[in-house]
Order: structure tokens, then sequence, then C-alpha cells
């Protein structure tokens, strides 16, 4: 067995939601309250230096949003945490879902005044098919919003969450005074701007109107105790061991950028949320209180530091104990391996760690043995299930504008596909590679990467394709036959594999009906069947 007092010790969530609904805020200021750092960035301030400690790359700071995960730990109450800042961009939504396939739980956050957004919905859903606990963060309170019960009511029917609030908003905007913590039962006065130690804490626990009125008045007050009566009546009451089965979803309200409703959250997260849970393998489900160490890289990411290129492997830890200079066995190259610096992440800062627990996130330097989904054993063989790849939708050709930098060129490119950042093919006839990403916004970061972290530059022409699809067969002749008469639409991605690149949803529905010995296949790895292996 593993030694529980550490494994059992740990708490694992990622952060998620629509873009500008102030995630990375969030983040930082769980940090701060965490004790982790001592300064809190500003995300889009131009008159200030300081940046959030989660966006670390320079397009990050320079565009104001996360386009890559970031990986944090701190220490708090005893327990071990890690945090995992996901992009909210609809772009990167590839880097997120594979992200949630590392952590044990996630936080939600909701713009009060525009309420459930779409990828928000997209990531909730990855989310409810794994039975990931959730904690729903409702942010920017001191801004006019959306009526909280309304929101709560959007919750419940776009993202099929049943609630329960554990905070409640005394009014909004300019009217907003505070929140009355129901996990808590206290009043807690909002202070524009406060420090992470200033709020107005009022223990008040019968709700007593004589008690409220000095500190909110009489219109606040009485509409407190209406609103809270009716909360009271409608929504069911906490209960820890539905929220860890994803039965059940707490809500906070607050204002992550003025500090305010972040340290009630973190400390009813660290109440409750679950410590690691099993993790399913094609073989097994694999149980993290198993004495011998598993793992399993969920991403993987060059240059953090661009002085010292160097190319990092995240690897979440399953079962056992991770041990620095210990022999593991990499299942899907057949070789063992051994790692003299393992790290772990504040952001960017790395430290080495002589050993690692289920929950963990480990940074294991990579000189290119490693790709997205690989798993580490001490020999047995295990294919970890659940990291999803997505068939691409945007495609273009890519050309390397300077030949004097061709290995820069070759090596950034295929560095960044490694990450996961988009997937690159090569056509069949002619052997032009083509960039197939889920949004536009990766040629971006991919061209900017390339010039400013590898010194080469590149430019893109347009390709028309509606999706592409790894091609399988049971019939050799029959797989031979398709590749050589649609030569054209073929093309092979990084391991070979071929790729039919289809030009429109009509040209697809024809070639399956001519060729039904062929099956063409997203890539997409099913989720839905996790929850069994979670509630197991």
């Amino acid at each position: 067995m593993a030694t529980n007092s550490e494994w059992m010790r740990r708490r694992t969530f990622g952060i998620v939601s629509h873009p500008d609904a102030g995630k990375t805020t969030l983040t930082e200021k769980l940090l701060l309250f965490g004790g982790a750092i001592q300064i809190a960035g500003a995300v889009k301030s131009n008159k200030i230096k300081r940046h959030v400690t989660s966006d670390f790359m320079e397009i990050e700071r320079q565009r104001g949003i996360s386009v890559s995960t970031s990986v944090m730990a701190f220490e708090y109450r005893n327990l071990k945490i890690n945090i995992l800042d996901t992009p909210g961009h609809k772009d990167f939504a590839e880097d997120t879902y594979r992200t949630l396939s590392a952590v044990d739980s996630a936080i939600v956050v909701i713009d009060v005044a525009k309420g459930v957004e779409e990828q928000t919905e997209k990531l909730v859903e990855v989310c409810r098919m794994r039975s990931t606990p959730m904690m729903v963060f409702i942010n920017k309170l001191d801004r006019e919003g959306k009526d909280p019960f309304d929101l709560l009511d959007e919750i419940e029917q776009k993202l099929q969450l049943k609630v329960v609030p554990l905070s409640w908003p005394i009014g909004m905007g300019q009217r907003f005074q505070g929140v009355y913590d129901l996990y808590k039962e206290r009043l807690l006065l909002f202070e524009p701007h406060g420090g992470k130690n200033t709020d107005k804490v009022i223990e008040i626990r019968s709700l007593d109107r004589e008690a409220l009125l000095p500190h909110i008045g009489g219109e606040a007050t009485d509409e407190l105790l209406e609103e809270l009566q009716m909360v009271r009546g409608v929504y069911d009451p906490f209960d820890r061991e539905r929220y860890r089965r994803a039965e059940l979803f707490p809500v906070f309200f607050g204002s992550a950028l003025n500090n305010f409703g972040v340290r009630e959250l973190l400390e009813c997260y660290v109440d409750n949320a679950p410590p690691p849970r099993p993790r399913p393998a094609i073989e097994r489900i694999v149980y993290p209180d198993e004495e011998k160490f598993t793992g399993f890289v969920f991403k993987i990411h060059a240059n953090i530091d661009p002085k010292h290129r160097d190319r990092i492997a995240f690897v979440r830890v399953v079962s056992g104990t991770f041990r620095r200079n210990t022999y593991y066995y990499h299942v899907q190259r057949d070789r063992k391996l051994k790692f003299a610096n393992p790290t772990m992440f504040m952001a960017a800062k790395k430290s080495v760690i002589d050993e690692a627990y289920p929950g963990d996130i480990v940074g294991l330097y990579d000189t290119g043995n490693f790709k997205i989904g690989d798993s580490l054993t001490e020999g047995e063989v295990l294919h970890f299930t659940g990291i999803p790849r997505f068939s691409p939708e945007v495609f273009r050709f890519i050309n390397n504008d300077n030949p004097m930098k061709f290995k820069q060129f070759e090596k950034g490119l295929r560095q960044l596909m490694e990450e996961g950042l988009a997937q690159l093919f090569e056509l069949k006839d002619g052997g032009r590679k083509l960039i197939g990403t889920v949004g536009t916004l990766q040629f971006d970061v991919i061209k900017y990467r390339l010039e400013h972290e590898y010194g080469a530059q590149c430019s893109y022409e347009p390709f028309k394709a509606y999706k592409a699809l790894w091609i399988e067969a049971d019939d050799e002749e029959a797989l031979r036959e398709f590749v050589e008469r649609r030569s054209r639409h073929i093309a092979y991605d990084m391991e070979g594999k071929p790729v039919f690149l289809a030009e429109s949803p009509w040209m697809l529905k024809v070639v399956r009906e001519k060729h039904p010995k062929v099956q063409l296949k997203t890539v997409n790895e099913d989720v839905t069947s996790l929850s069994q292996a979670y509630g197991a």
C-alpha cells in the first residue's frame, strides 16, 4: 500500500471557465490566500509589469489570455494543493480536456453578468461525463449582473448540475455589501480592493433581524432574510458525500479581483474535496493506494524557460511513490528510463523533488521520449484511457520562410506538435506539410513560438478541408485500394498513419458509402465510460 498519510493529503483540481470570466484571477487569489505568493498580478494591466503567476508565456501576457495549462502547487492546512489553471479560449479546448483527465475535482468560474457561456457548457460536460466533483464560483459581484436565483436556474438547466448555494449575495454592483456564508453561518462584509486579511467577518448564527440591521441596513436585511428562507426551502442541504459523487454542486458568490469570497471557497474546498481517485486503464482500474508506482503523461511543454530550451513532460502520479533516480518502465517505447531531476511547479518556477505521490504532477525533462498519453510503471503494461484527441477542423499549409533555419524550423514544428498544440500531416501527393487545429488562434501561437523560441519564421496558405479522419480496415487490400484511389485526399500523420481529408460532409458521406470495408474515424477518446471507473 502507498503511504496513506501522503497520498490522502493530496488535492488536485482544475479551474475552468469561458474566457474573461475571471478564472486566472481566481487562480492567482487562491495562491495568494494559500500563502504561495505574496503579491497578486493583474491579467490585463498595462500600467504595471506584474503579471499573473499562471500566465508565464510571453504571448499570454500580450493577449491577456491563457493559451496553455499551468501547474501550481502549495501547502495549506497540512494538505498539498495542486492547481491546474487551464485555457478558457475555445481554440485551446483540447489542452483543457486533456488536463481534466489529470484532476480529481474542478472549480467552475461563471461571470455574474454573462451567466453560463458556450465554453463553460463544453468543459462542464467533460467533467460531468468523468463524474468529476465541481464547485461553482460566481464571480464579479461588484458589478451589476443577473438575479442570483435566475443564475442558479440557468446553471441547473444548461449545465445539468444540481446546485446548493453555500453563500448568498447581499446586493450587487453599487449595492453589493457582501455575502452571507451559509457554509459557516456568518456575515462577510465587502471591502473594495481588500487585502487577503481585510474582510470583515461577523458571526451571526441566528439570522436575527436586529443583529443584521446595524451592518447592512433595513432594506438589505429584509431582502436577505426573505431570500435565505427561499434558499433553504428550495435547495437540498449540503452533503459532502453527494458532492464527492458528483451529485451535488456547491455554489459560492464573490469577487476574485477584490479578494472577496475566495477564502471561503478555498476553506470549503479543503474541507470537502476528494483525495486522489482511481484511474481507468485498458487493462484494469488503477487505485491510488497501490504500492507500485504508475503515472501517465497528459501534457508536454517545450521552452517553459526559453533560455534553457527545456522540454517538460507533465506526469500525473496515479499510484505508489515516484522516486528520483529510479528506473521506470515506459510502456509505449518498451524501455526503462531514469530521471535525475524530476520537478514540481509554481507556474514557470520549478524545484527538484525526490519523491511524489498520487495526485501530484511531476515534470520530467524529456529529450523526445514521451508523447501525450504515455504510461510509466514499475514494469506492468498499462494504457491509461480518457486522454482525448480531436479530429482537426481548420487546416493550413505551413511554409518555412527562412531556408537557412531549416533545422530550427523542423525541430520547433515537431516539438510544438508533440505538445498537442496542433496536428501535423504530410500530403501523399507532393509531400507538403499541413497543420490541422481545432481553432484559428493556434496558428498565431505556432507562428509566434516558432519565431521567438526557435528562431524560425513561417507563413501559411489556406487548404480546404472539412475534417481529418483516420483510416482503418481489417481488409489490407481494401485499405491499399482506398489510399490509391483517394490519393489526392490522403495525408500521413506524425506516426505515419494514413488520414483521409474530407472536403465536405457530403463528400464524407459518399466516400463511406462507396468504401464500406474502410472505417473513417475521428481520434477522440470516449470518456463516457469513466464514470463507472470513478464510481468503482
